[in-house]
């Protein structure tokens, strides 16, 4: 039996000294390149540079050294038919084995290399022996990931393990090409005014969970490229496993958590339910910020998943006791409340945020048939040029709960209404079909807290039943965009009932 070949040339050197020995004990002739052949020569194994198989010198500082017949030949013709002819004509051996893992083009990016640098990490021969072997898979084994070296060494790799192996290694190429695109279209860190002609959506399944939104649809979490992002790579200290509507509300409580705590002093709360805020609050510590956060509506926090922008120290989680919540996440959670959790609420997830790096800037949604695509709504508080339309102003404390309540306006489903005071939610109307009933749902909430209060709205108001309803309600000052054409009929009810109204110019719809 002819002796079996490989082909090792990585980037992500794990364990390959190791495979290599593996497959010498085993009788495997190796070839190998570059560092990959430094490595293993440095540690014994008896290895062939693909220079000497090809007769060709390594050119261009590396960048030509595999594209050759020799070696692509070798890896894609097909065992028993006249391929192996032309293969003995040209005096070309077989590959049986090809494990490749790509220049680290993505780490360049990331560690922000400048433009020569990351261009010259894009990898050529690596992709096209790893496609050369995945199309032949039946006969040459292609491994791209260090997990599955072990699976090699066995005496047979079934076909089924090969097809599997084999798009493995396609998608490898395909998020390769997917981070290459988006580099060049200039997607890395911020969005062109057109968006790409070509978008690809290269997604890495992550976590598998019971089942989607209903026990009748499965689900899992996808990684989007090589994002990184502080709820699918949060670190589950305590709790069952997350499910799919809990990442999903996990997801909407951290965001809007973090953009409070960029813009309040102290530690912010914030209690979600299907994708919404139901309580909102920020304190000079975690427990008075949950405590306030729970208490703005103690009926919708049940199950609720619920953030915060500080630690979670003992204290904090015995102030949780007594109500039913589904998921926390925190920056950090003390060994001592984690134990705690563990114990008196065995079924809560208790999360420590991930760090995030490189999340993507865009919002994607299915369509039957493709996607709507658009950029996320960051628009930061600083960035507004909040105007004043009415003849009286808002005093200080208004200012602070307006700033407040627009940012937690804006973390709601459309059509949205929130009503704040002294740095928390005190009543919420959002997802309403009709600007004046997601007011009415807040008013209702709220009751006596409504008493001073600041109302926001996420978008114009269309009359001025909302102002008149806030004002009925005890509303001393209102924040909405403007821009609606009976703007000065609106602005005409807040001067007759002596309410402070201020227009951002910016919409925030989240449907």
């Amino acid at each position: 039996m002819a002796t079996k070949r490989a082909l090792l040339s990585v980037s992500d050197k794990t364990g390959i000294v190791e495979f290599a020995q593996e497959l010498q004990a085993r009788g495997w002739e190796l070839l190998s390149t570059g560092g990959t052949f430094a490595a293993l020569q440095a540690a014994g194994v008896s290895v062939t540079q693909v220079s000497d198989v090809t007769g060709f010198p390594e050119m261009m500082d590396g960048r030509v050294k595999t594209l050759h017949p020799a070696i692509h030949g070798g890896i894609l013709a097909r065992r028993g038919t006249a391929h192996m002819d032309e293969l003995a004509a040209q005096s070309f051996g077989t590959i049986d084995l090809v494990c490749v893992n790509l220049y680290p083009f993505r780490e360049t990016v990331a560690r922000g290399a400048p433009d020569p640098e990351v261009i010259e990490n894009i990898d050529i021969g690596g992709p096209a022996m790893i496609r050369s072997a995945a199309k032949n898979h039946e006969a040459v084994l292609i491994l791209v990931d260090p997990a599955d070296y072990a699976l090699a060494l066995q005496d047979e790799v079934s076909q089924a393990d090969r097809r599997r192996l084999a798009a493995k290694a396609y998608g490898h190429t395909s998020g390769y090409d997917a981070a290459i695109t988006a580099y060049l279209s200039g997607e890395s860190d911020t969005i062109p005014t057109e968006l790409p002609q070509t978008l690809d959506l290269h997604l890495t399944r992550v976590a598998q969970v019971r089942y989607g939104e209903n026990p009748h649809q499965p689900g899992a979490i996808y990684r989007w490229g090589n994002a990184r992002g502080p709820v699918i790579d949060a670190q589950v200290v305590a709790g069952k496993p997350m499910s799919f509507n809990n990442y999903a509300d996990a997801d909407a409580a951290w965001s809007l958590c973090q953009e409070l705590a960029a813009q309040e002093q102290g530690a912010v709360c914030v209690a979600v339910k299907h994708a919404n805020p139901c309580g909102v609050a920020v304190a000079e510590n975690v427990a008075t910020a949950w405590e306030r956060a729970r208490d703005a509506d103690t009926l919708s926090v049940f199950g609720g998943v619920v953030a915060v922008s500080q630690p979670v120290d003992f204290a904090a989680a015995q102030s949780m006791k007594g109500t039913f919540l589904e998921v926390l996440i925190a920056p950090d959670v003390t060994p001592d409340a984690v134990e705690w959790f563990a114990a008196k609420k065995p079924d809560l997830r208790v999360l420590i945020a991930g760090q995030s790096e490189a999340v993507s800037v865009l919002d994607v949604r299915p369509l039957a048939g493709g996607f709507a695509v658009q950029e996320r709504d960051r628009r930061p508080w600083d960035d507004l040029c909040p105007e004043v339309v009415t003849g009286r102003q808002p005093t200080e404390q208004e200012w602070d709960d307006l700033r407040f309540a627009w940012a937690v306006v804006k973390g709601a489903r459309s059509n949205a209404v929130a009503i704040c005071k002294g740095g928390v939610t005190v009543g919420l109307g959002a997802g309403a079909v009709s600007r004046i009933w997601a007011a009415e749902r807040a008013v209702q909430n709220a009751g006596e807290g409504a008493q001073g209060a600041v109302l926001a709205s996420e978008a114009f108001f269309p009359f001025d039943d909302v102002v008149r309803l806030a004002a009925a309600a005890g509303v001393t000052a209102i924040l909405q965009p403007g821009g609606a054409k009976r703007d000065p009929e609106v602005i005409a009810a807040c001067n007759e009932l002596g309410i402070s109204m201020v227009f951002t110019g910016s919409r925030h719809f989240r449907h």
